[in-house]
Order: structure tokens, then C-alpha cells, then sequence
């Protein structure tokens, strides 16, 4: 493999004007710089880049810590945040957290070592100690999709409360009176704020929401199947259960598949997280879709934008309800009018 000696000896000029080219120096001719580059790609160099993150102070390496690599919402997101990054020069480490704060700081202690130039965080809940001294201490830091409260971090998410209210509003225009959520964590900032905005739509329509009707979740399929079968369990079990994310929304529905009850007809079904998969479900299920590629992108872009000194602004993008059959038709007279 070729030095930068070799660079230097082909191009007939020091080891320091190479170096100052691929540095991109003002001071070096542009003959000398023609000449530099003409025996960089005939010799096939690369730089080193751990040698030239000591000589810089920067790596062009970002850090992203999600909360569950599993979760198709989080694949998706994590691809984007390394498309962009690649566009703009940067390398990504990825650091799945498994919905584990523990699991998660040790992601961010790790990055923060591997001298990261900036981190991008979906936290697992709404407190790390670690990553408040970070913060303080001049780490450039985003979170995306979630974020901990009382941090003076940018934050990249999507307005996922007016998604839901227009949720409750299509259900009660089907018919839909008896209304049930699996919640998210608690600790963590999405899943309280679906909960109060499905709280504030029934309100809105008139309609409460009972303490048998929440169902506490944890974002995994398998809360989705257990939360689903005490519903049904009820005396009067609901007409709709929403689930606050996409993997509980398939446990939901495996549970219903295993009583040998069917959706809609039996019980309907909405998600929020819009997946692929739910095009394919018997029934496909309506869900609350995310720009969750914009969200990546913009993250990126907002963490790069502290990186190099400038001052960023949150963004807030809007989610939209996509209708299909897991909650029903339209009453006849509904359609009739329409």
C-alpha cells in the first residue's frame, strides 16, 4: 500500500505540500496541487484517517444510539441517518440500545470514547445523567423521535399527537364507541404522549376511556398479545384496540388470530408506526405513518449544523393517518352521503 512518502516522491514535492493538499491548504500552487492528486489516484493512496483525525480533532464520524434495531421503525431510520451521513462526508457507528437505558448509556459512554465528532439519540426513557453531562460539556447531540425533557438538545420528531386525534375522529365516524390503547413505556416521551392525545380525542368526541381499556405495553409483540387477551377477557371487551407501535400492533393481532376471532369483524385494529408488513396482513392495518426517512435526514443534517458551529432549530414533521380495512367500513348511510 502507498505512503504518503511515495505520494510525495511521485509527485516530486515534500511530504508537507502533500499533506497540505489533502488537507485542502490554501498555501499550495495549483500546479503543485494538480500535481499531488495526479499521484494520489495513479498510486491508489488513502490517508489515514486515525492519523488525521489526531492532526484535525475530527473523526467524520457520527454516533446513533436507537432504541431497538428490531423494530422496523428503527431500521428504516437508522438507514436514512447513514445515507445522509454518507452525502455529507460522515461515517456512522450505530449503538443498539434494546429499550435498555443501561444498554443504552453504555452505547453513548463507548461513542463518546471512540472520540465521535457528534451523537444522535432516540432515548429508551427520559432521563440519563450520562448524557446531560455530555451535553454540558459541548458534545454536539440531536434526539430523534424521542427526547428527554429539561436537555438543551435539538429535536428531530414528528407531531405525533394531531396523527391520533384524526385516528379517533375516523373511528368514531365508523361507529367505534369502546376505545382501547396499548400504551408505550411510561418513561419514555412518545409513549406518553400518545396516550394523552388518544385521552384528548375521546374527550373531544364525547367518550371516555376507562382504566380496563389502557393496557400497559413495552413496545414488543409480546406485550401486544398479553394486553390484548385481557381486553378480550372483559365482560365487555373493546371495539378497537389501538396500539401505540407497530410490533405491539402484530402481537395484538396474533392474539385475536388465536381465539379464533377475526379482524375487524370481532375486534379492530390500528397501529401506530406505519411498516411495510401491514400492506400484507389479513386484513392490511390502518396505522399512523411517520416521515421516519425525512426524520433521519434532518437529524443529520441538524447535528452536522452543530458540529460546524451553527445553531440549529428542533423539527416537528407532521405523521398522517392511512386507512385501510382492521377498523371497518363506513356505515351505509355514512357512505351514501359522501
Amino acid at each position: 500500500m502507498a505512503s504518503i512518502k511515495d505520494v510525495a516522491a511521485a509527485a516530486g514535492v515534500s511530504v508537507a505540500t502533500v499533506s497540505r493538499v489533502l488537507n485542502d491548504h490554501p498555501s499550495v500552487s495549483a500546479h503543485a496541487r494538480e500535481r499531488v492528486l495526479a499521484a494520489v489516484e495513479k498510486l491508489g493512496y488513502r490517508p489515514n484517517a486515525v492519523a488525521r483525525s489526531l492532526r484535525t480533532d475530527q473523526t467524520r464520524t457520527l454516533g446513533l444510539v436507537i432504541s431497538d434495531v428490531l423494530n422496523p421503525y428503527f431500521t428504516e431510520l437508522a438507514r436514512s441517518v447513514e445515507v445522509e451521513a454518507r452525502l455529507l462526508g460522515y461515517s456512522v457507528i450505530i449503538g443498539n440500545a434494546d429499550e435498555r437505558p443501561d444498554l443504552q448509556d453504555h452505547h453513548v459512554r463507548t461513542l463518546l470514547d471512540r472520540r465521535i465528532d457528534g451523537l444522535l439519540v432516540s432515548p429508551t426513557d427520559g432521563c440519563s445523567p450520562l448524557m446531560a453531562d455530555a451535553a454540558r460539556a459541548g458534545t454536539p447531540m440531536v434526539f430523534v423521535d424521542r427526547w428527554i425533557a429539561d436537555m438543551d438538545v435539538p429535536v428531530v420528531r414528528s407531531d405525533g399527537r394531531g396523527a391520533v386525534r384524526d385516528l379517533v375522529a375516523h373511528l368514531y365516524g365508523l361507529g367505534h364507541r369502546r376505545l382501547a390503547i396499548i400504551a408505550g413505556p411510561a418513561a419514555t416521551t412518545t409513549g406518553q404522549e400518545r396516550i394523552e392525545a388518544f385521552r384528548e380525542g375521546l374527550t373531544e368526541h364525547g367518550l371516555d376511556l376507562p382504566d380496563v381499556y389502557i393496557g400497559q405495553g413495552d413496545f414488543q409483540a409480546g406485550s401486544g398479545r398479553r394486553v390484548t387477551e385481557a381486553f378480550l377477557d372483559l365482560p365487555e371487551p373493546p371495539e378497537v384496540v389501538f396500539a401505540a407501535d407497530n410490533l405491539m400492533a402484530l402481537g395484538a393481532l396474533d392474539a385475536v388470530r388465536a381465539r379464533g376471532l377475526r379482524v375487524p369483524d370481532d375486534l379492530a385494529l390500528v397501529a401506530f408506526d406505519d411498516i411495510p408488513w401491514f400492506v400484507h396482513t389479513d386484513p392490511p392495518i390502518t396505522a399512523i405513518a411517520q416521515p421516519t426517512g425525512e426524520l433521519g435526514r434532518a437529524a443529520v443534517r441538524a447535528l452536522v449544523d452543530r458540529i460546524e458551529g451553527r445553531t440549529p432549530e428542533s423539527v416537528t414533521l407532521p405523521a398522517r393517518l392511512v386507512v385501510r380495512r382492521s377498523c371497518g367500513e363506513l356505515p351505509a348511510t355514512n357512505r351514501s352521503q359522501s
